[in-house]
């Protein structure tokens, strides 16, 4: 079941669910959560990932300043970190989607499931497709977290290395 506007405004007044959002009216959406633009990073380095994690490197990266409140992307891959911190709970997981409105504009955002249990202000992946680029105001809504309750809550919680990140 995705959760509806609703059950997301009860889950934050009573659970925290989301924190340090720009404005509930605006960002909560019928049956999602539009996720804020904080940070923009370049990519500096190479990365690397194996089974166990033993040898896996997390790419270098560096973050694009804003000018006047807007950066300009030209084509290619960035990561991203939102200004919302997400608090996960044992029965539900989320995925975010990109907003239409950056689809329109030739871009796109990559997320992988984000776990029960997972609490931070997560990284995503923007791709931008546009050959002519993609101009970006801070606190841009240009996500839409949506939330999945599971059938019954889940035994293990999320306990990776990002768990915290950026809080």
């Amino acid at each position: 079941m995705i959760l509806s506007d609703e059950e997301i405004k009860r889950l934050i007044e009573e659970k925290d669910l989301i924190k340090n959002f720009i404005d509930l009216d605006i960002q909560l959406q019928p049956a999602s959560f539009d996720l804020t633009l904080a940070k923009v990073f370049e990519f500096e380095s190479n990365g690397s990932l194996d089974f166990d994690n033993s040898e896996r490197k997390i790419a270098e990266r560096k973050e694009i300043e804003f000018k006047n409140d807007w950066v300009f992307l030209k084509e290619g891959s960035y990561l991203i970190m939102f200004n919302e911190i997400v608090k996960i709970p044992k029965d539900l997981i989320a995925l975010v989607r990109p907003r239409s409105s950056l689809l329109r504009n030739g871009a796109s955002i990559f997320s992988s499931l984000w776990d029960p249990g997972y609490e931070g202000r997560s990284l995503v992946l923007l791709v931008v497709f546009n050959e002519n680029g993609i101009k970006l105001k801070k606190n841009a809504r240009i996500a839409q977290m949506i939330f999945l309750k599971l059938e019954e809550e889940s035994r293990k919680e999320y306990r990776g290395i990002y768990q915290k990140e950026n809080v």
